[in-house]
């Protein structure tokens, strides 16, 4: 918690209290904790009943935290003429002007949050594993592998012939770019492409050599 004060003495003891709540029940979950005022320029203990005192604080302003291994306080803004006055301070904004909220002296604050430092460790997840790319890809080349001898047997024997042919020049263009030569893996790869080329155009070339044929028939007669 944070809290700026302003004492007109030459030096006065600020005095408070820590009010324990469901956040922090007590002293044993508090831990060591202090109170100090503008970043640790003047501070004080807390004691094991909660109360905590701040000695010999010169006149002036000052911003009052509670440092907390595991707990999150308020902050407040405190001003002093002829006697102390605490304010509430949101965090982020300026001290002066302060708030005209009186808050009551000694001082009372109490913990707002707890720090949770555990981050559980992720679960096991078949979903979001069977997502990954990778194994979308593994699952996809073990059903090639697994398919493909049925595939092959409901082949008519010139399919099965032709794509006999277009695997080897592929096994072929692999081995030579895995060892180094580029050039023939190259040229393997551009006649397997060029092989598929044929194979497709070939029976649209001989359906367009029957139509020709039905044609000529047609005007003979």
């Amino acid at each position: 918690m944070t809290l700026p004060t302003v004492i007109c003495s030459s030096a006065v003891d600020v005095k408070g209290q820590i009010s324990w709540n469901d956040i922090c029940r007590g002293y044993n979950q508090l831990g060591h904790a202090r109170v100090v005022l503008d970043n640790m320029k003047y501070g004080g203990g807390v004691l094991k009943d909660g109360s905590f005192v701040i000695p010999n604080v010169p006149s002036g302003t000052y911003l009052l935290s509670v440092i907390s291994h595991d707990h999150k306080f308020d902050q407040d803004n405190t001003s002093s003429g002829e006697f102390i006055e605490v304010r509430p301070h949101i965090p982020g904004t300026p001290m002066n002007p302060a708030s005209t909220i009186l808050l009551p002296y000694p001082i009372t604050i109490s913990a707002r949050e707890r720090f949770n430092y555990f981050v559980p460790r992720e679960s096991f997840n078949i979903m979001g594993m069977l997502k990954s790319p990778m194994i979308l890809m593994m699952i996809f080349a073990g059903g090639l592998v697994l398919g493909m001898p049925y595939l092959m047997k409901n082949m008519d024997p010139e399919s099965l012939q032709e794509f006999k042919k277009e695997q080897a020049k592929m096994s072929h263009a692999q081995n030579a770019l895995q060892s180094g030569d580029f050039k023939s893996g190259l040229s393997a790869l551009m006649g397997a492409a060029s092989g598929q080329d044929q194979t497709t155009s070939q029976p649209s070339q001989i359906r367009a050599q029957a139509a020709n044929k039905n044609r000529g028939k047609g005007k003979r007669r």
